[in-house]
């Protein structure tokens, strides 16, 4: 009997695939998790999901007393886009988010968390929204919602929002804080009359990153 040498493993390189406009001119990878901290972290995460379209799956403790309420948001987003999942043990948070991301159903996955997590729950969700842009119908990316300044280790990116209000418009700060690709830098989001964001530089420089 005749035999052939086994074929070589090869390691197939991962599709390329256009960012996700955070905001307008500030893109992050997709498939992907991503850090989002400050006081108007659920503002920008809501701004991202205009680059998107079908549902957004946002997971947010049963405990939380904030919620987010449909007349509030839908100058941002349709409310019907949003798909609420509220687990009631903390585990549940990440573990939910990672099979969200895994299914590749939806094209933006946001948990609201009490703290950051730690390295290897990222690592999971990061395989996770890799799984779902291989497999899934979309490719899947990640947003994850803390309080403060933050802190997860190995996300992809590192975002501060937080509101500057003046004049009467709606303006907010957005700090890049942490970025594998680019480094850490400041600009300002404007609210136009229209409805649309205009992104700016901020008249002040990023902190540099802790």
């Amino acid at each position: 009997m005749t035999t052939h040498p086994a074929a070589p493993l090869t390691r197939q390189p991962r599709r390329a695939l256009p960012g996700l406009a955070l905001a307008p001119g500030l893109e992050i990878a997709r498939a992907r998790v991503h850090e989002i901290c400050g006081p108007a972290r659920r503002t920008l995460a809501l701004i991202a999901s205009r680059d998107t379209a079908g549902p957004v799956i946002w997971i947010a403790p049963a405990w939380a007393a904030e919620r987010l309420h449909p007349d509030g948001v839908v100058r941002l987003i349709e409310p019907g886009r949003l798909i609420f999942v509220h687990p009631a043990r903390a585990p549940d948070l990440l573990w939910t988010m990672e099979e969200a991301l895994r299914a590749g159903a939806a094209a933006l996955v946001v948990a609201e968390l009490p703290e950051p997590p730690a390295l290897t729950p990222v690592r999971r969700l990061h395989l996770a929204a890799e799984t779902g842009a291989a497999e899934g119908p979309v490719a899947p990316t990640g947003l994850i919602l803390t309080p403060g300044a933050g802190g997860a280790p190995g996300i992809e990116t590192r975002w501060h929002a937080a509101p500057a209000h003046a004049g009467g418009r709606s303006r907010w700060r957005i700090e890049r804080r942490r970025a594998r690709q680019s480094p850490p830098a400041a600009f300002t989001l404007t609210l136009a009359p229209g409805g649309g964001f205009t992104t700016g530089p901020a008249a002040e420089p990023a902190a540099a990153p802790a």
